[in-house]
Protein backbone atom coordinates (compact mmCIF):
# COMPACT_ATOMS: atom_id res chain seq x y z
CA UNK A 1 0.00 0.00 0.00
CA UNK A 2 1.23 3.52 -0.86
CA UNK A 3 0.68 6.86 1.34
CA UNK A 4 -0.22 9.82 -0.53
CA UNK A 5 2.59 12.12 -0.25
CA UNK A 6 1.65 15.36 2.20
CA UNK A 7 1.69 19.06 0.42
CA UNK A 8 5.41 19.76 -1.03
CA UNK A 9 6.85 22.55 0.88
CA UNK A 10 6.89 25.99 -1.26
CA UNK A 11 10.65 26.54 -3.19
CA UNK A 12 12.72 28.52 -1.20
CA UNK A 13 12.44 31.82 -3.62
CA UNK A 14 8.47 31.67 -3.38
CA UNK A 15 8.95 31.60 0.75
CA UNK A 16 11.61 34.22 0.18
CA UNK A 17 9.22 36.94 -2.13
CA UNK A 18 6.48 36.32 0.59
CA UNK A 19 8.71 36.79 3.63
CA UNK A 20 10.11 39.99 1.79
CA UNK A 21 7.02 41.08 0.28
CA UNK A 22 5.82 40.28 3.92
CA UNK A 23 7.75 42.51 5.82
CA UNK A 24 7.65 45.50 3.22
CA UNK A 25 3.89 45.06 3.35
CA UNK A 26 4.20 45.41 6.73
CA UNK A 27 6.51 48.36 7.23
CA UNK A 28 4.29 49.97 5.06
CA UNK A 29 1.01 48.86 7.60
CA UNK A 30 3.12 50.40 10.73
CA UNK A 31 4.01 54.04 8.53
CA UNK A 32 -0.56 53.95 7.88
CA UNK A 33 -0.55 53.66 11.77
CA UNK A 34 2.03 56.42 12.64
CA UNK A 35 0.30 58.80 9.81
CA UNK A 36 -3.04 58.35 11.08
CA UNK A 37 -2.49 57.66 14.95
CA UNK A 38 -2.32 60.70 17.62
CA UNK A 39 1.01 58.93 19.02
CA UNK A 40 4.48 59.97 17.61
CA UNK A 41 5.71 56.08 16.83
CA UNK A 42 8.89 57.55 15.14
CA UNK A 43 9.58 58.75 18.91
CA UNK A 44 10.58 54.51 19.61
CA UNK A 45 13.55 54.55 17.71
CA UNK A 46 17.38 54.44 18.86
CA UNK A 47 18.17 57.52 21.33
CA UNK A 48 21.69 57.40 21.59
CA UNK A 49 23.38 56.24 25.60
CA UNK A 50 19.79 56.88 26.53
CA UNK A 51 18.53 53.34 28.42
CA UNK A 52 15.00 54.09 27.96
CA UNK A 53 16.07 54.92 24.11
CA UNK A 54 18.00 51.27 23.79
CA UNK A 55 14.62 49.73 23.06
CA UNK A 56 14.93 51.51 19.61
CA UNK A 57 17.19 49.25 18.80
CA UNK A 58 14.47 46.60 18.36
CA UNK A 59 12.24 49.41 16.58
CA UNK A 60 14.23 51.84 14.69
CA UNK A 61 14.62 49.02 11.80
CA UNK A 62 10.55 49.06 11.16
CA UNK A 63 10.33 53.00 11.64
CA UNK A 64 10.33 55.84 8.74
CA UNK A 65 10.47 59.76 9.10
CA UNK A 66 7.19 59.99 6.36
CA UNK A 67 6.22 57.95 3.42
CA UNK A 68 9.07 59.39 1.12
CA UNK A 69 11.89 58.04 3.79
CA UNK A 70 9.80 54.45 3.41
CA UNK A 71 9.63 54.53 -0.58
CA UNK A 72 13.24 54.91 -0.75
CA UNK A 73 14.27 52.21 0.86
CA UNK A 74 11.43 49.80 -0.54
CA UNK A 75 13.15 48.77 -3.77
CA UNK A 76 16.60 48.15 -1.94
CA UNK A 77 15.02 46.17 0.84
CA UNK A 78 12.88 44.23 -1.71
CA UNK A 79 15.58 43.51 -4.04
CA UNK A 80 18.36 42.76 -1.55
CA UNK A 81 16.60 41.41 1.13
CA UNK A 82 15.41 38.10 -1.58
CA UNK A 83 18.52 37.59 -2.61
CA UNK A 84 19.90 37.44 1.15
CA UNK A 85 16.58 34.68 2.17
CA UNK A 86 16.82 33.27 -1.46
CA UNK A 87 20.18 31.45 -0.85
CA UNK A 88 18.76 29.55 2.48
CA UNK A 89 15.62 31.25 4.90
CA UNK A 90 17.52 30.31 7.98
CA UNK A 91 20.99 31.58 6.85
CA UNK A 92 19.13 34.84 5.70
CA UNK A 93 17.19 35.25 8.90
CA UNK A 94 20.16 34.53 11.49
CA UNK A 95 21.97 37.23 8.89
CA UNK A 96 19.17 39.93 9.40
CA UNK A 97 19.13 39.32 13.26
CA UNK A 98 22.86 39.71 13.23
CA UNK A 99 22.16 43.33 11.18
CA UNK A 100 19.09 44.29 13.42
CA UNK A 101 21.43 44.29 16.60
CA UNK A 102 24.97 45.72 15.64
CA UNK A 103 23.27 48.12 13.52
CA UNK A 104 20.99 49.34 16.46
CA UNK A 105 24.06 49.14 19.19
CA UNK A 106 26.43 51.10 16.73
CA UNK A 107 24.12 53.60 16.19
CA UNK A 108 22.95 53.76 20.36
CA UNK A 109 26.71 53.72 21.18
CA UNK A 110 27.92 56.37 18.73
CA UNK A 111 25.76 58.68 17.38
CA UNK A 112 24.87 62.26 18.29
CA UNK A 113 22.57 63.26 21.39
CA UNK A 114 19.36 64.83 20.33
CA UNK A 115 18.18 62.74 18.00
CA UNK A 116 16.08 59.53 17.37
CA UNK A 117 17.63 57.58 15.19
CA UNK A 118 14.60 55.22 12.95
CA UNK A 119 14.93 53.34 9.43
CA UNK A 120 15.77 50.44 7.58
CA UNK A 121 18.46 51.28 5.75
CA UNK A 122 19.99 49.46 8.82
CA UNK A 123 19.27 46.17 7.33
CA UNK A 124 19.45 47.66 3.23
CA UNK A 125 23.01 48.68 4.45
CA UNK A 126 23.59 45.48 6.05
CA UNK A 127 22.00 43.11 3.49
CA UNK A 128 24.39 44.93 0.90
CA UNK A 129 27.69 44.24 2.46
CA UNK A 130 26.27 40.47 3.34
CA UNK A 131 25.80 40.15 -0.12
CA UNK A 132 29.11 41.90 -1.42
CA UNK A 133 31.44 39.95 1.07
CA UNK A 134 29.93 36.31 1.83
CA UNK A 135 31.45 34.63 -1.47
CA UNK A 136 34.95 36.73 -0.33
CA UNK A 137 34.67 34.33 2.90
CA UNK A 138 32.72 31.15 1.61
CA UNK A 139 34.84 31.41 -2.14
CA UNK A 140 31.59 29.96 -3.83
CA UNK A 141 31.18 31.17 -6.98
CA UNK A 142 27.87 31.53 -7.53
CA UNK A 143 27.48 34.03 -4.27
CA UNK A 144 31.24 35.87 -5.81
CA UNK A 145 29.19 36.64 -9.15
CA UNK A 146 26.15 37.60 -7.29
CA UNK A 147 28.42 39.64 -4.62
CA UNK A 148 29.79 41.73 -7.52
CA UNK A 149 26.80 42.60 -9.50
CA UNK A 150 25.40 43.39 -6.29
CA UNK A 151 28.28 45.97 -5.72
CA UNK A 152 28.22 46.79 -9.49
CA UNK A 153 24.22 47.93 -9.15
CA UNK A 154 24.07 49.12 -5.51
CA UNK A 155 27.74 50.05 -4.44
CA UNK A 156 27.49 53.26 -4.55
CA UNK A 157 25.52 53.77 -1.84
CA UNK A 158 28.15 52.78 0.29
CA UNK A 159 29.10 56.69 0.31
CA UNK A 160 26.09 56.98 2.67
CA UNK A 161 28.31 55.49 5.79
CA UNK A 162 29.98 58.37 5.65
CA UNK A 163 28.65 61.64 7.99
CA UNK A 164 26.79 64.24 5.04
CA UNK A 165 23.27 65.89 5.94
CA UNK A 166 23.44 65.95 9.58
CA UNK A 167 19.10 64.74 9.48
CA UNK A 168 20.32 61.31 8.10
CA UNK A 169 21.93 58.57 10.33
CA UNK A 170 25.10 57.67 8.93
CA UNK A 171 26.13 55.96 11.64
CA UNK A 172 22.88 53.18 11.42
CA UNK A 173 24.10 53.08 7.79
CA UNK A 174 28.19 52.19 8.80
CA UNK A 175 27.04 50.40 11.87
CA UNK A 176 24.23 48.15 9.39
CA UNK A 177 27.22 47.67 6.90
CA UNK A 178 29.76 46.43 9.41
CA UNK A 179 26.80 43.97 10.57
CA UNK A 180 26.45 42.58 7.46
CA UNK A 181 30.43 41.99 7.44
CA UNK A 182 30.31 40.42 10.61
CA UNK A 183 27.29 38.36 9.43
CA UNK A 184 29.10 36.96 6.69
CA UNK A 185 31.92 36.02 8.38
CA UNK A 186 30.00 34.41 11.20
CA UNK A 187 27.95 32.58 9.14
CA UNK A 188 30.53 31.17 6.83
CA UNK A 189 32.11 29.40 9.63
CA UNK A 190 31.54 25.99 8.20
CA UNK A 191 32.92 26.35 4.90
CA UNK A 192 36.24 28.00 6.43
CA UNK A 193 36.64 25.09 8.46
CA UNK A 194 36.45 23.10 6.04
CA UNK A 195 38.71 24.70 4.20
CA UNK A 196 41.23 24.45 6.87
CA UNK A 197 40.35 20.98 7.94
CA UNK A 198 43.40 18.62 5.73
CA UNK A 199 42.19 15.74 3.57
CA UNK A 200 42.54 12.40 4.95
CA UNK A 201 44.70 10.50 3.05
CA UNK A 202 43.14 7.23 1.56
CA UNK A 203 45.11 3.66 2.71
CA UNK A 204 47.64 1.91 0.09
CA UNK A 205 45.47 -1.18 1.35
CA UNK A 206 42.00 0.50 -0.31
Amino acid sequence: MTVPDGPRPRPVWQRATLLIAGFVAMLYAIEAVDAAAPADLDSAGIEPRSADGLWGVLFAPVLHADWAHLSANTIPLLVLGFLVLVSGIGRGLAATAIIWVVGGLGTWLTAGAGFVHIGASILVFGWLTYLITRGIFTRQANQIVIGVIVLFVYGSILWGVLPSDPRVSWQGHLFGAVGGVLAAWLLSADERRRRRSPAVPSSPFG
